[in-house]
């Protein structure tokens, strides 16, 4: 009976937390465009960032309540599911056409993130008598990284004049008082439903007896990933394929600076690492593939799609096996 409970709790916990990033999209947005703020600036930040609200949210509940290897857990399984799943199933759909500048610039970017964050959690290459962990000045390290990415979406924003050509005389979606109230509704829902997702997942991994970085790879990871699956999803039906991959390759790069770099720089390090170097592995090749994918010939077909479906299914696999102890961690 418990375990029925933690698990309604858990979803509960994913409705309020994916609901309340929408509204806090959705209010801070209109707050901008009150202050007359252009829409891709408004894009570029705050959209940006509200898609990845609930893994944020659920990586600082994390490392303020001592379940490190949920912020990590979160962080790696996101940005796998997000290529893998997300990519996977999109390409299936429709083929995703690749601009020449995300292959140039934003996806070397997501690739050159991927094997700083996973360098920066083994340690022990470089000192095999080492342990493995992720300190505050690893997390400064990110932070400053993701700070030349934004740097580059400033700088594209400038060169392309989207700013002067913005319209300033649109009407704002909702009125100042409707928007901020939304706003601290939105924030407000974000931390409740994080907080009932990092407890309800913990109590769950105890009563099943596996580790709290399996249910973080693979519960916590997918429903925090939904807004992006959804997205995704939805924008290549459309024909929208430009949003569907921008919306993964944003969302790995937020991930990793904001997700797991903020945190780490201000609230303290993670002392012990307990992820295996399979997970890391799938992360940095995920990356790789798409990569190598999107630049053979701009475009990422259904075949190469069903390819990153597969490879999502034998890992995950993995990792349920792993996690029940069917098979020996690496």
């Amino acid at each position: 009976m418990e375990v029925i409970l933690q698990f309604l709790i858990l979803i509960v916990g994913f409705v309020v937390l994916i609901k309340g990033a929408d509204v806090f999209v959705d209010g801070a947005s209109a707050t901008a465009e009150n202050f007359k703020v252009p829409k891709m600036m408004i894009g570029l930040t705050i959209v940006a960032f509200g898609t990845s609200a609930p893994e944020f949210a659920v990586s600082v509940k994390s490392i303020l309540s001592g379940n490190t290897d949920m912020l990590l857990g979160n962080v790696i399984g996101s940005n796998v599911l997000n290529i893998l799943l997300i990519i996977g199933l999109s390409a299936m759909i429709k083929p995703l056409i690749v601009q020449s500048n995300t292959v140039k610039k934003e996806l070397p970017i997501v690739l050159l993130m991927t094997l700083i964050f996973a360098v920066l959690l083994l340690d022990n290459i470089f000192d095999p008598g080492a342990i493995a962990n992720f300190s505050r000045q690893d997390g400064i390290v990110i932070v400053l990284a993701f700070s030349i990415f934004v740097y580059y979406l400033i700088s594209m924003n400038r060169a392309r004049k989207l700013v002067e050509e913005e319209k300033t005389d649109e009407k704002p979606q909702m009125r100042l008082l409707k928007a901020l109230i939304f706003t601290v509704l939105g924030i407000a829902a974000i931390v409740v439903g994080s907080n009932l997702v990092v407890d309800s997942a913990s109590k769950i991994a105890g009563i099943f007896g596996v580790s709290e970085s399996m249910i973080a790879l693979t519960i916590v990871a997918l429903g925090t990933s939904l807004p992006e699956l959804v997205t995704s999803i939805i924008a290549t039906k459309k024909g929208e394929v430009d949003l569907a991959l921008g919306n993964v390759v944003g969302s790995n790069i937020f991930n990793i600076g904001i997700v797991a770099g903020i945190p780490t720089a201000i609230f303290g390090g993670i002392s012990q690492i307990s992820f295996n170097i399979v997970d890391l592995a799938v992360m940095i090749f995920s990356a790789v593939f798409l990569y190598l994918f999107a630049r053979d010939d701009r475009k990422i077909s259904r075949l190469e799609g069903g390819i990153l479906l597969v490879i999502f299914v034998i890992y995950y696999s993995y990792v349920v096996m792993n996690g029940l102890g069917v098979i020996t961690s690496l």
